[in-house]
């Protein structure tokens, strides 16, 4: 079994530059996804431009989003060959979304990186953001949130609505709030995914 690696986990004080800083790559993504949401499916080529100069790297023509789509910011997105995202997507990258190969992600589906402290007293004072790895071949189906510090492992499945809390191992089938394994999956051939 591989080890993990450690989190990094980022750490913003709001009334910081690094803050100031954020809040300008927000206002960059606000403008870029109303031009984004105003597309339509037939829109394909546009609304990969827009996605690629919102995350400032670039989508290859297998990559397929139907807006509206939202984010915090997008340049700390990475996307892998042939994903699809859904209609009414969420993903606040503050820590890193890295989302692999194949990877189907249904609509109304948030991935949340950051959050803030519990104690009222800290609540306002900083934001805190954990990476989110979704590995190859994942389905994540309506509804889901996938919260941060978590790796969705190659071939699993989120069911919808599910809370993702914690790591999915590969080839599982989680559901619930919070997500739990429900059971195994059958290891796919390769030659099946590609």
């Amino acid at each position: 079994m591989q080890k993990k690696k450690p989190l990094a986990v980022i750490r913003i004080s709001t009334a910081s530059p690094e803050w100031s800083a954020e809040a300008d790559g927000i206002r960059r993504s606000m403008r870029l996804t109303a031009e984004l949401n105003r597309l339509t499916l037939d829109d394909a080529v546009r609304v990969r431009e827009i996605f690629s100069e919102l995350t400032g790297r670039q989508v290859d023509e297998t990559f397929s989003l139907i807006p509206p789509f939202y984010t915090a910011g997008g340049r700390r997105i990475r996307i892998g060959h042939k994903v699809f995202i859904n209609q009414c997507c969420t993903i606040y990258d503050t820590g890193g979304v890295d989302i692999g190969d194949l990877v189907m992600i249904g609509p109304n589906v948030n991935i949340i990186t950051a959050g803030h402290p519990l104690e009222p007293s800290q609540r306002r004072a900083y934001i805190e953001a954990k990476p989110i790895v979704i590995q190859r071949n994942v389905w994540i189906a309506t509804g889901a949130t996938i919260l941060g510090g978590v790796t969705i492992g190659e071939n699993a499945v989120v069911g919808a609505g599910a809370v993702v809390t914690k790591d999915v191992p590969p080839h599982t089938f989680v559901a619930g709030v919070p997500a739990t394994v429900i059971r195994s999956l059958e290891q796919v051939d390769a030659d099946q995914t590609r």
